[in-house]
């Protein structure tokens, strides 16, 4: 069976990925013998400490998962973890997104032919047809299906971001910039892609750890809330 833990080195540090098909008893045993592998060809160096992200992929853990990970980083005095990044967005997380900035929560059915324009910060937790169009003034999430086309920032600002699930999608539009997705690598879109201008005026992708970086005012906004 393929390890259901494996260390990845990326230019900011270390990650480890859990396979999100594995039970976690599968995925705990694993990772305890990857870190005492670590831990042995580490040992006949100077002691550094080394932390990881730990990437879950689409599966969010409890907190009991939580805890028992910490348990297991807490027999290994050089390693510790330094955040946990799911690729899906929880009912929780979205909760917290709505209460605290007023976002709208939607659900409801755009069927081709269908346009409907929304005002303000929208989570959609419904479907969108292919050849229906959703059309949102302000930022959107997308919990649900998406098959048609879906737009932050109508009509014309560029400042705006769409996170969600995009796979399926027909079209992104930011402001007056759009993409045609079946133009768009797959490797460029996650279960929680987030959607954005770049300096260029140009569609970007990036990945939700990296919304900081894509748009700082935006993450101060939500007050890390995304990557609680």
């Amino acid at each position: 069976m393929q390890d259901a833990a494996v260390l990845k080195g990326t230019n900011d540090g270390y990650e480890l990925v859990l396979d999100e098909r594995a039970s976690m008893n599968e995925i705990f045993s694993s990772l305890s013998k990857l870190l005492d592998k670590l831990k042995t060809q580490t040992a006949s160096v100077s002691p550094k400490a080394i932390k990881f992200d730990v990437l879950t992929g689409n599966r969010l853990l409890t907190s009991e998962d939580r805890k028992k990970l910490e348990e297991i980083f807490s027999n290994y005095e050089y390693f510790s973890i330094h955040k946990v990044l799911s690729e899906v967005i929880s009912n929780e997380r979205a909760e917290k997104i709505r209460q605290q900035e007023n976002v709208h929560v939607v659900d409801r059915i755009i069927r081709n032919g269908q346009d409907v324009h929304l005002e303000g910060d929208v989570i959609f937790l419904g479907t969108v047809h292919q050849g229906g169009k959703l059309f949102v003034s302000g930022n959107l999430y997308v919990m649900g299906n998406v098959h048609g086309i879906v737009q932050a920032g109508y009509p014309n600002i560029e400042t705006k971001l769409i996170i969600g699930d995009l796979h399926n999608a027909q079209q992104v539009r930011i402001g007056e910039q759009f993409e045609i997705l079946d133009d768009v690598s797959e490797n460029n879109l996650t279960r929680e892609s987030v959607v954005y201008v770049n300096d260029l005026h140009v569609i970007d992708y990036g990945k939700i750890e990296d919304l900081k970086r894509i748009n700082p005012k935006f993450f101060n906004m939500v007050g890390g809330v995304i990557n609680g």
